[in-house]
């Protein structure tokens, strides 16, 4: 039981994390990325290709990646997310796009890489395991972690002590308002963007080493995994997606371990008694700003 309980608190920091970036997009910009679990599988892809074929080490691919889609995302801001604003429905409209970026990258990445699930050895960071309250966890899983838990400080640091980040709290708050106080919306919600896309990025890089094998299809798993997390925590609250991974952790190891063969159920059970009980989630309000 012990045992039990220290993984999925180790688990459910880890899936905070993977929740985060979905989360921040959301809050921010009021879309919903579809394809998050897709771009956490870009990042699972790009750590194993950095090692398998360069033997680089995970930290430094992570690093690279981090550079590399963070320029990514924010000229994929500009190419999509203005014309979703102009909309009627954004989040509708942004479910269709996203989904169908969703697809690009799964097919493209199955092209790549093929259909067959791939990994990384775990023993990278050292195979010496190690011991909590009496109980041993691989070396892998503490790396993820401590990873886990910088971006979930930067978040922190980002959202609550720096100029840009209160102005991303108050387009979080209400965009016009906003946007008539003067604030330069878009590119605030650039940066945000390309924030969430780098989170996802993050995420993915520990993947190999906590969730196992990679493949190209596992996005569709992982995006309502992080949907699952961020609604238990609170939709649209960033730092509330904590809360949501740890639960989601627990849970999901408790079922591992005392009823295995409905482990896979934990994501949508959860959803369903969180939206029947709390819709909000643990930590949001009962009414939000549009």
């Amino acid at each position: 039981m012990l045992f039990t309980l220290i993984s999925g608190i180790l688990i459910g920091i880890f899936y905070g994390l993977m929740g985060l970036g979905l989360n921040f997009i959301f809050g921010v910009m009021k879309i919903v990325n579809l394809a998050h679990g897709d771009f956490v599988m870009l990042g699972a892809f790009g750590v194993y290709l950095a090692y398998s074929v360069w033997n680089l080490n995970p930290l430094i691919a992570l690093g690279i990646e981090l550079v590399i889609f963070l320029a990514i995302g924010i000229p994929l801001y500009y190419g999509f997310v203005p014309r979703l604003l102009k909309s009627r429905d954004p989040e509708m409209l942004s479910l269709i796009l996203f989904f169908g970026l969703s697809q690009v990258i799964e097919s493209l990445a199955s092209f790549a890489f093929g259909t067959n699930p791939d990994t990384v050895n775990p023993t990278v960071f050292g195979s010496q395991p190690v011991n909590i309250f009496g109980q041993s966890i691989q070396m892998s899983w503490i790396v993820a972690v401590l990873i886990s838990l910088l971006a979930m400080a930067f978040m922190y640091g980002y959202l609550y002590h720096t100029k840009i980040g209160i102005a991303t709290r108050a387009i979080m708050g209400h965009r016009t308002e906003a946007m008539s106080s003067g604030i330069n919306v878009h590119r605030v919600s650039a940066i945000a963007f390309a924030i969430g896309i780098a989170l996802a990025i993050t995420a993915g890089s520990m993947t190999p080493f906590v969730l196992g094998g990679i493949y190209p299809s596992m996005g569709v798993d992982l995006t309502t995994t992080s949907f699952a997390v961020i609604v238990i925590g609170s939709l649209g609250n960033p730092l509330g997606t904590i809360l949501g991974g740890l639960i989601y952790g627990i849970c999901l190891m408790l079922m591992q371990t005392y009823l295995p063969s409905w482990s896979s159920l934990v994501p949508y059970l959860l959803l369903i008694l969180i939206l029947l009980f709390r819709p909000s989630g643990l930590l949001g309000r009962r009414e939000r700003n549009a």
